[in-house]
């Protein structure tokens, strides 16, 4: 009877186990581009296929993986749009490849109203901008009124999600936008265009929260990250940044009623051939924001110009208009065991506005040689500034 007994339990448990393994499988699904006529040679335009795959994906109340294998995918501008009734993945072992040209636009493809959204690449998987066919028309330099050229990859209200392990390349415009998002992790993120491509930003973040950066390498032709008005509780972390434009708070102050940006700590980055290290730049203007809370530490500065600066008479293409000085209240701000080489003399400047000075802004234990002859210097304006620790060059007085 114990014998019968032990049989019938170990029965009754084998019939759980496959019976919660077929449940888990009939949960999942994939969603094959191929499936929907998708061919990845590198001729036919996907773009329907891939929105047919997504529309389905979107609809499976469960895992659903929309899966892009190897080969290379022309695609048209499109957008994945949500909400989903599951989690959607998109896994891309492809390459997906932008028209050498399309009109004025600001993304290429966009990800917009999705909880738990994960996108993830692997070793072949890329994004292909074409931006070096693009990059002749862009005008925004010299013509107020440009038209924008797309950025590759635009998030827009999407929440609780990750994206890992993908790379871009010769964006058009930025690589990845980041907007009216919250909690989403970016991990292993390669991105990639010669240092002289105009508006090639790595990351633009503007109005979103609880956004994170960590092991990635960003090497561009303007900012590697980019933190704009209303962001909060941003983390940059174990980042390569370089060449490009640096990690850069703005500009601030452009336009009126900007919402405030508070709480970004960046740590464990390296800068090399930079034209700036960490950065905060504001407009010259009457409106009115804040800029506090903010933490640079543990940042390794190789050849860099303006490793350390404060701009709060940003101005890119003069002349621009100073009839006001800022009034970005910039504020809170520690700048912590940062140290490397200055290609400027100037190795640390605080610019800061006449009208709202800037206030508690902490230095301590900063090493920067100035690769020249001289030695390296500070140079303050409208600041209240304290120093601890090392500090090389001597502290604004």
């Amino acid at each position: 009877m114990a014998l019968q007994a032990s049989i019938i339990s170990l029965i009754f448990i084998l019939f759980i186990f496959f019976a919660s393994v077929t449940a888990v499988q009939q949960n999942r699904r994939i969603f094959d581009v191929r499936t929907y006529g998708a061919a990845g040679d590198g001729r036919k335009d996907n773009t329907q296929a891939f929105l047919l795959a997504w529309k389905d994906a979107c609809g499976f109340a469960g895992k659903a993986t929309v899966y892009v294998p190897v080969g290379i995918y022309m695609l048209g501008q499109m957008a994945f749009v949500g909400p989903c009734k599951g989690r959607p993945i998109v896994h891309l072992q492809g390459v997906l490849r932008a028209p050498s040209w399309f009109g004025p636009s600001d993304s290429w493809i966009t990800f917009r109203y999705i909880n738990k959204l994960v996108v993830k690449g692997g070793k072949t998987g890329s994004l292909d901008g074409q931006g070096q066919f693009a990059w002749k028309n862009n005008d925004c330099h010299s013509n107020t009124n440009c038209s924008p050229l797309p950025a590759t990859l635009r998030f827009e209200f999407v929440t609780n999600s990750r994206v890992h392990d993908i790379r871009s390349i010769n964006s058009k415009n930025s690589h990845i936008v980041i907007f009216g998002c919250k909690n989403v992790n970016m991990t292993n993120i390669r991105l990639t265009a010669p240092h002289d491509s105009p508006n090639t930003d790595g990351i633009k973040i503007g109005s979103s929260t609880n956004i994170k950066i960590v092991k990635s390498v960003i090497g561009t032709g303007d900012d590697c990250v980019a933190i704009l008005a209303g962001s909060r509780d941003i983390l940059i972390s174990k980042l390569f940044c370089g060449p490009g434009h640096g990690i850069s708070v703005g500009s601030l102050g452009g336009f009126p009623n900007e919402k405030n940006v508070t709480g970004l700590i960046v740590k464990n980055c390296t800068i090399s051939d930079a034209n700036n290290g960490v950065r905060i730049k504001t407009w010259e203007s009457p409106h009115h924001s804040v800029a506090s809370g903010f933490t640079f530490e543990d940042i390794f500065m190789n050849n860099v110009q303006n490793p350390i600066i404060i701009d709060q008479l940003y101005c890119p293409h003069p002349p621009c208009n100073d009839q006001y000085p800022s009034h970005v209240q910039i504020k809170d701000v520690s700048y912590k065991n940062i140290w490397g080489t200055s290609i400027t003399e100037v190795a640390v400047s605080l610019k800061c506005s006449s009208a709202v000075p800037c206030k508690n802004i902490v230095m301590k234990d900063i090493n920067l040689a100035h690769q020249g002859s001289a030695a390296a210097k500070s140079l303050c304006s409208h600041v209240d500034v304290h120093s601890f620790g090392k500090q090389r060059p001597p502290p604004c007085l």
